[in-house]
């Protein structure tokens, strides 16, 4: 079994007018959400935006830096 993991750099937008997943091109990618960064819902919304993204399950996907920043790493 081919257990590879794909990892991103994203900067999250918290409050933000629309929902949506914004790529630059270089693997980074900006992440706008409406919902405002208290007690961890920025976070559970933008987790539930990139499993929608990407098609995979919301429990594969890991924030591996930056809970509590903009700039995050994430991991499925």
């Amino acid at each position: 079994m081919n257990d590879s993991k794909q990892t991103f750099n994203i900067r999250v937008v918290p409050r933000a007018r629309l929902n949506k997943i914004v790529d630059d091109g270089c693997g980074n990618l900006r992440v706008y959400t409406t919902t405002a960064p208290t007690d961890g819902a920025a976070n559970a919304a933008v987790i539930k935006m990139l499993a929608r993204h990407f098609d995979v399950p919301k429990s594969s996907i890991q924030i591996i830096r930056g809970t509590t920043s903009r700039d995050k790493v994430i991991q499925f």
